[in-house]
Protein backbone atom coordinates (compact mmCIF):
# COMPACT_ATOMS: atom_id res chain seq x y z
CA UNK A 1 0.00 0.00 0.00
CA UNK A 2 1.33 3.46 -0.90
CA UNK A 3 2.24 5.67 2.04
CA UNK A 4 0.43 8.95 2.49
CA UNK A 5 3.59 10.25 4.21
CA UNK A 6 7.19 9.08 4.03
CA UNK A 7 10.18 10.72 5.69
CA UNK A 8 13.74 9.43 5.49
CA UNK A 9 16.32 10.91 7.84
CA UNK A 10 20.04 10.21 8.04
CA UNK A 11 22.75 11.23 10.44
CA UNK A 12 24.19 13.94 8.18
CA UNK A 13 25.03 16.69 10.65
CA UNK A 14 28.29 18.37 9.63
CA UNK A 15 29.63 18.39 13.19
CA UNK A 16 29.09 14.63 13.56
CA UNK A 17 31.12 13.87 10.44
CA UNK A 18 33.89 16.26 11.50
CA UNK A 19 34.04 14.44 14.84
CA UNK A 20 34.05 10.98 13.21
CA UNK A 21 36.77 11.96 10.74
CA UNK A 22 38.83 13.46 13.59
CA UNK A 23 38.54 10.17 15.48
CA UNK A 24 39.59 8.31 12.32
CA UNK A 25 42.65 10.56 12.15
CA UNK A 26 44.01 9.08 15.38
CA UNK A 27 44.68 5.53 14.10
CA UNK A 28 45.76 6.90 10.70
CA UNK A 29 48.36 9.11 12.34
CA UNK A 30 49.39 6.30 14.69
CA UNK A 31 49.87 3.85 11.81
CA UNK A 32 51.86 6.44 9.85
CA UNK A 33 54.13 7.20 12.79
CA UNK A 34 54.61 3.64 13.99
CA UNK A 35 54.44 1.53 10.83
CA UNK A 36 55.79 3.93 8.18
CA UNK A 37 58.22 6.03 10.23
CA UNK A 38 59.12 3.21 12.64
CA UNK A 39 58.65 5.37 15.76
CA UNK A 40 56.42 4.12 18.60
CA UNK A 41 53.08 5.92 18.80
CA UNK A 42 52.48 7.05 22.38
CA UNK A 43 54.22 6.25 25.66
CA UNK A 44 52.80 2.69 25.75
CA UNK A 45 52.34 1.92 22.05
CA UNK A 46 49.94 -0.66 20.65
CA UNK A 47 51.25 -3.38 18.42
CA UNK A 48 51.13 -2.68 14.69
CA UNK A 49 48.27 -5.17 14.42
CA UNK A 50 46.45 -3.36 17.24
CA UNK A 51 46.72 -0.06 15.36
CA UNK A 52 45.41 -1.65 12.17
CA UNK A 53 42.49 -3.22 14.08
CA UNK A 54 41.77 0.16 15.72
CA UNK A 55 41.67 1.72 12.24
CA UNK A 56 39.38 -1.00 10.85
CA UNK A 57 37.08 -0.78 13.90
CA UNK A 58 36.83 2.99 13.52
CA UNK A 59 35.99 2.56 9.82
CA UNK A 60 33.26 0.04 10.72
CA UNK A 61 31.70 2.46 13.21
CA UNK A 62 31.78 5.27 10.63
CA UNK A 63 30.22 2.91 8.08
CA UNK A 64 27.43 2.03 10.50
CA UNK A 65 26.65 5.70 11.17
CA UNK A 66 26.59 6.34 7.41
CA UNK A 67 24.24 3.33 6.89
CA UNK A 68 21.81 4.26 9.69
CA UNK A 69 18.51 5.57 8.38
CA UNK A 70 15.29 6.54 10.12
CA UNK A 71 12.28 5.91 7.87
CA UNK A 72 8.77 6.91 8.92
CA UNK A 73 5.72 5.92 6.88
CA UNK A 74 2.12 6.82 7.63
CA UNK A 75 -0.92 5.62 5.68
CA UNK A 76 -4.49 4.42 6.21
CA UNK A 77 -3.26 1.18 7.84
CA UNK A 78 -1.04 2.80 10.46
CA UNK A 79 2.46 4.04 11.22
CA UNK A 80 5.73 2.26 10.44
CA UNK A 81 9.12 3.31 11.71
CA UNK A 82 12.43 1.71 10.87
CA UNK A 83 15.84 2.60 12.22
CA UNK A 84 17.94 0.62 9.77
CA UNK A 85 19.52 -1.82 10.64
CA UNK A 86 18.52 -1.80 14.32
CA UNK A 87 14.76 -1.81 14.76
CA UNK A 88 11.39 -1.82 12.99
CA UNK A 89 8.02 -1.05 14.56
CA UNK A 90 4.56 -1.23 13.02
CA UNK A 91 1.57 0.40 14.72
CA UNK A 92 -1.89 -0.20 13.26
CA UNK A 93 -4.54 2.42 13.88
CA UNK A 94 -6.56 0.01 16.02
CA UNK A 95 -3.55 -0.28 18.40
CA UNK A 96 -3.10 3.49 18.68
CA UNK A 97 -4.93 5.49 21.33
CA UNK A 98 -3.47 8.94 20.62
CA UNK A 99 -1.01 10.67 18.27
CA UNK A 100 0.28 14.23 18.27
CA UNK A 101 3.27 16.30 17.27
CA UNK A 102 5.31 17.33 20.31
CA UNK A 103 8.40 19.32 21.15
CA UNK A 104 10.63 17.29 23.43
CA UNK A 105 13.83 17.76 25.37
CA UNK A 106 17.15 16.30 24.29
CA UNK A 107 17.08 12.51 24.59
CA UNK A 108 20.08 11.61 22.45
CA UNK A 109 20.29 10.15 18.97
CA UNK A 110 19.36 6.79 17.51
CA UNK A 111 17.12 4.43 19.46
CA UNK A 112 16.66 5.68 23.02
CA UNK A 113 14.57 4.69 26.00
CA UNK A 114 13.15 7.50 28.11
CA UNK A 115 10.99 7.38 31.22
CA UNK A 116 9.24 10.55 30.04
CA UNK A 117 8.70 9.71 26.34
CA UNK A 118 8.97 5.93 26.11
CA UNK A 119 10.90 4.55 23.13
CA UNK A 120 12.39 7.37 21.07
CA UNK A 121 13.69 7.21 17.50
CA UNK A 122 15.70 10.35 16.79
CA UNK A 123 18.31 11.62 14.34
CA UNK A 124 18.24 15.32 15.25
CA UNK A 125 16.06 18.13 16.48
CA UNK A 126 13.33 18.25 19.10
CA UNK A 127 10.08 17.74 17.16
CA UNK A 128 8.47 14.36 16.98
CA UNK A 129 5.36 12.28 16.51
CA UNK A 130 4.22 11.08 19.92
CA UNK A 131 2.32 7.78 19.83
CA UNK A 132 0.45 6.34 22.79
CA UNK A 133 -0.82 2.81 22.31
CA UNK A 134 -3.91 1.35 23.96
CA UNK A 135 -1.54 -1.03 25.75
CA UNK A 136 0.05 1.99 27.48
CA UNK A 137 3.32 1.88 25.54
CA UNK A 138 4.67 5.23 24.36
CA UNK A 139 6.85 6.11 21.39
CA UNK A 140 8.27 9.26 19.86
CA UNK A 141 9.51 9.37 16.29
CA UNK A 142 11.66 12.40 15.56
CA UNK A 143 10.76 14.40 12.49
CA UNK A 144 12.08 17.26 10.41
CA UNK A 145 8.63 17.65 8.82
CA UNK A 146 6.08 18.11 11.63
CA UNK A 147 3.76 20.06 9.31
CA UNK A 148 3.73 17.22 6.78
CA UNK A 149 2.86 14.68 9.48
CA UNK A 150 0.15 16.96 10.88
CA UNK A 151 -1.35 17.36 7.42
CA UNK A 152 -1.47 13.61 6.72
CA UNK A 153 -2.89 12.88 10.18
CA UNK A 154 -5.64 15.42 9.52
CA UNK A 155 -6.28 13.90 6.09
CA UNK A 156 -6.58 10.45 7.71
CA UNK A 157 -8.81 11.97 10.43
CA UNK A 158 -6.46 10.90 13.25
CA UNK A 159 -6.10 14.30 14.97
Amino acid sequence: MKSAFTEVQKFNQWWLWILLLAVLGLPVYGMFQQIILGEPFGSTPMSDLGLVLFFVGTLLIIGLVWYLELRTEIDETGIRVRLRPISTEVFTWDQIEHVEIITYGFVGYGLRFSSKYGTVYNTRGNKGLSIRLKSGSRYVIGTQDPEGITQVLRTLDKI
